[in-house]
């Protein structure tokens, strides 16, 4: 058989082969690549202030917040529904634990109370999403006017700071093993999520309900109760976010948990594009929050100005997606 006739097909085969590894290792770890891209420029920029361990640390401290909020975005996500409420329940987790902190209620009931309260708020969001089939973000965006207005009510508009106890800071100060015991909780949470999401019968209803609602419904998946306790997750995670924050600061403000809202779901898109292929996962989320949180404190430090680091931020954003979209081969 004439060799030159037979190495164009093989040439061919040999570049389609190339061609789909390259697609498939943008699809899978475009967006960790982009991360770590990131984290190499800014410490050749600043080597002395980004690139040590404490800034890491640092870091970890930064995105604890935000990873537990975008799990919780994440959750929701993964049965095709959105809650806008999570700011404002933030707020709200925030301030409850504060205002019982301040009465003297026992701390651990003052850090557990507000969770439990947004499991119930978060129920009754999704029973309203289910039973009276409205769009959740529609729903959510009146839950968290209503929170924010009830938020507002409960603090007078005023920070809650006076009289707090010092014991209300011990979760969100301490550290553990020369680490913050946000950053452990933070790593404690984002396993816990993605063994229940992977590795449980309850994970895979919900991923079954937002790949094919109408086939898991005649599959005898119970849709209304899983999306209903989704709704609940997310709701809880975003209130001990807001507890967390207020134990870190010392102090609740009434839109302490507005600022969370973007960024939580930005990360949760942003990890739509790392690990599954247009799959909301907790590691992807993970992944996200900590671009983010990476982006922010290497601008701050570089003494960009904030308003750029907003767009910065949001150009990251796009061209992650950009880049996982062009990964697919333009499909």
């Amino acid at each position: 058989m004439d060799q030159s006739n037979s190495s164009g097909p093989i040439a061919a085969a040999a570049a389609k082969r190339n061609a789909f590894s390259f697609g498939k290792l943008m699809r899978t770890y475009g967006t960790a690549i982009a991360g770590l891209l990131i984290i190499i420029v800014f410490s050749v920029l600043s080597p002395d202030s980004f690139a040590t361990w404490g800034n890491a640390v640092n870091i970890s401290r930064q995105i604890s917040f935000l990873v537990i909020i975008g799990i919780g975005a994440t959750i929701v996500m993964s049965v095709g529904e959105f809650d806008l409420s999570v700011g404002a329940m933030a707020s709200l987790g925030g301030v409850v634990a504060a205002k019982m902190a301040v009465a003297g209620v026992p701390i651990w009931v003052a850090l557990t109370a507000p969770m439990l309260i947004a499991f119930a708020i978060g129920y009754i969001n999704g029973f309203l999403v289910t039973r009276f089939r409205v769009l959740s973000f529609v729903t959510t965006l009146a839950m968290g006017t209503i929170l924010g207005g009830f938020t507002f009510w409960l603090t007078g508009g005023a920070t809650v700071f006076e009289n707090i106890p010092d014991s209300f800071g011990t979760v969100g100060q301490s550290e553990w093993l020369g680490l913050p015991l946000l950053s452990l909780i933070m790593l404690l949470i984002s396993i816990l999520f993605w063994h229940v999401m992977n590795n449980s019968a309850f994970g895979r209803r919900l991923y079954a309900i937002g790949g094919n609602e109408a086939a898991s419904r005649i599959a005898g998946v119970g849709v209304a109760r899983n999306k209903n306790i989704a709704f609940a997750l997310c709701a809880m995670l975003a209130a001990l976010t807001g507890v967390l924050m207020a134990s870190r600061l010392g102090s609740a403000h009434p839109t302490g948990g507005a600022g969370l809202f973007l960024p939580a779901y930005a990360a949760a898109f942003l990890g739509m594009t790392a690990f599954k292929e247009g799959v909301p996962n907790i590691w992807g989320t993970f992944i996200g929050a900590a671009i983010i949180g990476i982006l922010a404190n290497g601008l701050t430090i570089l003494e960009v100005p904030t308003f750029m680091q907003d767009v910065i931020t949001g150009c990251i954003v796009i061209a992650a997606v950009i880049v996982q979209r062009l990964g697919r081969g333009g499909r």
